[in-house]
């Protein structure tokens, strides 16, 4: 049986950490996305994390080397990925140790409720499994972003 993924939630790119302000003026400027001004600090990676449509996001993450998160040389959070959510991260992490997918996790820095798991597909493309609302990319899951009310037609 496979895990079960119940949405997209980020996309995140690695940028010089120099150069996180000119990544930004591209996705703010060009592309027309706001930053979450919500993102915590995240201690040695600097960045942005940029809302986009449908309740997604773009993490921006600057870092050069080997994150002070990493658990190897290939093990590094900072690196490019795509963050999926899953409904039970644990039950995700026993159903992966069953079909012996290689995996490993972090305790986020960004809050203590968020566990991330990170694995490779076949080709080598950094995946991040994180239980659906511990994290900020959903927009409308905010406890800070209020919403509009609807018009009265």
């Amino acid at each position: 049986m496979a895990v079960t993924v119940l949405e997209l939630h980020h996309h995140g790119i690695r940028v010089n950490p120099d150069e996180t302000e000119k990544c930004l003026g591209f996705y703010r400027d060009v592309l027309g996305l706001t930053p979450d001004r919500g993102r915590p600090n995240i201690p040695g990676i600097p960045g942005y994390w940029m809302d986009c449509g449908n309740d997604t996001q773009i993490h921006i993450m600057g870092c050069e080397g080997q994150s002070r998160y990493a658990k190897g040389p290939d093990k590094d959070p900072t690196h490019f990925h795509v963050a999926l959510a899953v409904a039970n991260v644990q039950e995700t992490k026993q159903e992966l140790e069953r079909m012996g997918v290689p995996f490993w996790t972090i305790q986020s820095v960004v809050g203590p409720q968020l566990e991330q798991i990170f694995m490779d597909d076949p080709h080598g493309n950094l995946v991040e499994l994180h239980q659906i609302d511990t994290c900020r990319c959903r927009k409308s899951a905010r406890p800070d972003v209020v919403t509009p009310p609807a018009s009265m037609a």
